[in-house]
């Protein structure tokens, strides 16, 4: 769903406040410009959702195509969130996030001017790339300029809850500019970021990198291009397949290319001196667990946005700015809960969490699946968007922290890292198998509207799949544990 940020690794000293944890009115500025970018990051992820008829109209592109502009940016971001820590590690914080600016400015801006589908697709790839770097970045920032204690808590929790926020705002944003041209809903963000970027150019503190005879570790960039490279394969791969077959040349090399890159990142971490995907932290039961239900809720979760947002516009015509508030209780409730989502954990732990969070989407989707023609939002959509919310309120936060407090002492920033890549690769695998779905059961020209309901029904099988092997890894994560097993908080 939005952005989450990483736990950092240490806590070096802050530079600014006073004792008693007052801030300066440039502390203050700081924590605008970051959260502000926090913002936009996480409106980028349901920035495109409502816009996607209105561009498939405009480019001509099919619903294959048009996934590509939901999971390019997920692509990007979840390709890299592990690199990212070694940049920022060589290059310095300040370097990485300011340059991530600018260019998210300047993608920004050629997405709004883009005249094909792929070279759109292309900016929110480099625009997913930009917000990995910026969202972590952001937070480590924070915990070396605030003072420790409830002034360091406080920054952390406004900036967690702009980022909570950003996807409601993305849903509501772009179905009032979409109102006007889909190009609006890309545009926007642009002069945010040039703004962004003058005040952090005054107000974000330097931090030096360090070089490899400093200590730093080397870039890994074999690992570092080829796992987002396996993963286009794949997605490409399952979207070529409606119209061309399952045997078809470019089907089954895509498929092959991306089992190839693959093993060859499997055996080049296996090798490297400092992996940028230590094995070891795969390791750990709990932190699989978190990882693999994390990317079913999330893929699940935009898949059915992806149905539901064509189901809306394309069956029964409603405007762009319509569908955007209809599709808001599906996402109002974790920005609404955000600020409690720490405290839901202390008191319940995270398996209990998890486990009764993950019974709703499952009967969401189901729920769906009984959809009529004509179709009533009251009694046909809005108990899954509701029951998708809750799921999000109870299992985001807690699975997150189930992946932190599952990582080895040393590693708890690999483990947020591997978390959030897998958040993302489980959004941009689901969605291009939706995608591919709705496309080869889309009904002939003309065709009655219980054609094209029909015609959705496969993707939402799926999507309910998902979300029952969801509810499924939960659960074992649940199920009591022999004795002499170690305890997970």
């Amino acid at each position: 769903m939005t952005p989450t940020t990483a736990r950092p690794v240490a806590e070096p000293p802050a530079e600014g406040g006073d004792a008693n944890g007052r801030w300066s009115p440039r502390l203050w500025a700081l924590l605008f410009v970051l959260a502000g970018n926090m913002l936009i990051d996480a409106l980028e992820v349901s920035v495109a959702v409502v816009a996607l008829p209105s561009i498939g109209g405009d480019l001509g592109a099919d619903p294959t195509s048009l996934q590509w502009v939901m999971s390019g940016f997920a692509v990007g971001f979840g390709a890299m969130i592990l690199f990212g820590a070694r940049l920022v590690e060589r290059l310095g914080r300040r370097r990485v996030y300011l340059a991530a600016v600018t260019v998210f400015a300047v993608a920004s801006l050629a997405g709004a001017l883009a005249g094909a589908a792929w070279f759109l697709i292309a900016t929110r790839v480099v625009k997913g790339v930009c917000a990995a770097l910026t969202a972590p970045t952001g937070l480590a920032i924070i915990t070396s300029t605030f003072p420790e204690g409830a002034a360091r808590n406080r920054a952390v929790a406004v900036y967690s809850l702009f980022g909570a926020c950003g996807f409601s705002l993305g849903l509501v944003l772009s179905g009032l500019l979409t109102e006007v041209s889909w190009r609006w809903t890309f545009a926007f963000p642009a002069p945010v970021a040039a703004l962004l970027l003058l005040l952090g150019l005054r107000l974000v503190p330097e931090q030096r990198g360090r070089s490899r005879a400093e200590g730093g570790r080397s870039y890994e960039l074999p690992t570092a291009f080829g796992l987002p490279a396996a993963l286009l394969a794949l997605v490409y791969g399952i979207g070529h397949v409606p119209g061309h077959g399952w045997r078809a040349p470019g089907t089954l090399a895509a498929f092959a290319l991306a089992g190839a890159l693959a093993v060859l990142v499997v055996i080049r971490e296996r090798r490297a001196e400092h992996p940028l995907l230590p094995l070891g932290v795969l390791a750990q039961p709990a932190l699989r667990r978190a990882a693999l239900g994390a990317a079913a809720l999330n893929g699940s979760y935009l898949g059915l946005l992806f149905v539901v947002t064509f189901h809306l516009q394309t069956l029964l015509g409603w405007s762009p700015a319509r569908t955007g508030l209809a599709l808001l209780p599906a996402a109002l409730p974790l920005a609404l809960s955000a600020a409690y989502s720490g405290r839901m954990v202390q008191r319940f732990g995270t398996r209990r969490l998890i486990a009764v969070g993950w019974l709703a989407p499952p009967l969401g989707y189901a729920l769906y699946l009984r959809a009529s023609v004509p179709t009533r939002y009251a009694t046909d959509l809005l108990p899954t968007l509701l029951l998708l919310g809750l799921a999000f309120v109870l299992c985001f936060a807690a699975l997150h922290m189930q992946a932190l407090t599952a990582a080895p002492k040393a590693e708890p920033g690999i483990a947020s890292g591997v978390y959030q890549t897998a958040v993302q690769f489980g959004a941009a695998i689901v969605l291009a198998l939706v995608a591919a779905l709705m496309a080869a059961h889309h009904p002939a020209p003309g065709a009655s509207a219980a054609a094209v309901l029909a015609g959705y029904h496969p993707a939402l099988l799926l999507v309910t799949a998902v979300g029952v092997a969801g509810l499924a890894v939960s659960v074992t994560g649940a199920l009591p544990r022999r004795a002499s097993a170690p305890s997970t908080p």
